[in-house]
């Protein structure tokens, strides 16, 4: 099931990013006033009670002037109204209401996504309930008193930010239909592979700004299977910064990720693989989504009879993470082996759920360990008792030990590769979790 998406929204210096960084546990975000030092990271998982959620930072306001504050607030307004279930729209007490707050509410408002209203730097409740209650004014509803810096009043802001979530319903497990994202920067062919996969014009491809900004979902019926194919086209936009059309891929894609089972990593073959893919990769690989990576525009490229090695070995080198993952190089525009792109996804879903008796995993875990001996420290052992595997999608397994801080990432990693010799597990992540039992405890 996918998680609820939560923006958070404001004017430079109201603390989004203190914010951020407390409620995701960590310095994600970097608080630094260099100009494009802030955020390499603009989204985390986040969980409360008993729901897990994803924020993102729509952050990037350089406060040059009012104008450009104000202009840039409403992009970031319209980013979160866009790929947000709930926006979280952050001002400061201490500043008090101003002319930006207002206009940015009023559009958040006209919205109709559910907003809740963040009244931060509220270090003493007694001493500032007065000028909390001035954001009334917004029409946003009642405003929560918070201070990110000294952690107060952010339970209250979670459980109001929690209830608009819809019930952990079924609904969505029901529909068994494989939910395929395509993700990729601007301009690799995102919507035109979405139409060649349908056979008609489905999503507009234009180069007006803002024509495909809305994700749409499309039906397609391949072979008697029912395919959702989730674009994420919309992320070409008016603004001229890079960084903000950086960034608005990178959110569109968290969120369409969030939904798939299957992800479709598009890349530019005239142009092959750069770090911005990387970037865009790694969502999908955090979420233990099943992946394949497709290099488009294959029929323009020019070759010989090495380049497909050469690029093969590039994609590898720079998405290095993504070891797993299968390869096709394809045309959106001629049609060059989609065909085959269906079959892969079909592959890439059955290993994402497949399941491994304990019995077999545990012959695995032995003849592993006895070829290869575990990690030891001054003199103590790491002891591996028992493997089994917990769920699936991605395929998440437990290892129980004697002691956790022996079990070495590379061991893992060796582990990994021979569940994956002997099952393949082709185009999806793996997790392994490790847990520790006092030896002779069960």
């Amino acid at each position: 099931m996918s998680k609820p998406i939560v923006a958070i929204v404001g004017r430079p210096n109201v603390g989004k990013s203190t914010l951020f960084n407390v409620l995701a546990g960590s310095r994600i975000s970097i608080v630094k006033d260099t100009p494009g030092v802030t955020r390499d990271r603009i989204y985390a998982d986040v969980s409360w009670t008993d729901r897990d959620f994803t924020m993102i930072d729509t952050g990037g306001i350089e406060p040059d002037s009012k104008d450009i504050i104000l202009s840039q607030m409403r992009e970031q307004a319209q980013i979160a109204i866009d790929t947000a279930d709930v926006i979280v729209m952050i001002v400061d007490v201490r500043q008090g209401l101003v002319d930006a707050d207002a206009k940015v509410a009023d559009l958040l408002r006209r919205s109709k996504k559910p907003v809740v209203l963040a009244v931060n730097k509220v270090d003493n409740f007694q001493k500032f309930m007065m000028d909390v209650y001035e954001f009334y004014n917004l029409g946003l509803g009642e405003p929560v008193p918070i201070s990110a810096a000294s952690r107060l009043g952010l339970g209250d802001l979670l459980d109001e930010v929690i209830r608009y979530f819809p019930a952990n319903s079924q609904e969505e497990t029901e529909d068994e239909r494989p939910k395929v994202a395509i993700i990729g920067k601007p301009n690799t062919g995102k919507s035109s592979l979405i139409n060649k996969l349908c056979g008609k014009d489905r999503v507009i491809v234009s180069d007006i700004a803002g024509t495909t900004r809305d994700a749409v979902d499309t039906e397609v019926t391949f072979h008697g299977q029912e395919y959702v194919l989730i674009d994420t086209a919309g992320i070409r936009r008016k603004s001229k910064i890079k960084e903000e059309i950086e960034r608005y891929s990178i959110i569109r894609a968290v969120t369409a990720v969030e939904r798939a089972d299957v992800v479709i990593l598009l890349i530019d073959g005239t142009e092959g693989v750069t770090e911005q893919d990387a970037k865009i990769a790694g969502i999908a690989h955090e979420r233990g989504k099943g992946i394949i990576i497709a290099v488009n525009k294959w029929d323009i490229v020019e070759k010989d009879d090495k380049t497909i090695y050469r690029q093969t070995e590039r994609i590898r080198q720079i998405l290095s993470f993504l070891s797993y993952a299968e390869i096709m190089f394809i045309s959106a525009k001629t049609g060059q082996r989609l065909h085959k792109l269906y079959e892969m996804i079909d592959l890439v879903m059955q290993n994402n759920s497949m399941r491994v008796a304990t019995g077999v995993l545990n012959e695995i875990m032995s003849e592993a360990v006895a070829l290869q001996q575990p990690p030891s420290d001054k003199g103590k052992r790491l002891k591996l008792y028992y493997m089994t595997q917990v769920s699936v999608k991605p395929p998440t397994f437990v290892i129980f030990v004697n002691d956790k801080e022996l079990m070495h990432f590379s061991y893992t990693r060796y582990l990994e590769n021979r569940i994956r010799d002997a099952f393949g597990f082709r185009g999806t992540a793996l997790k392994f979790i490790i847990r520790e039992r006092k030896e002779g405890g069960k």
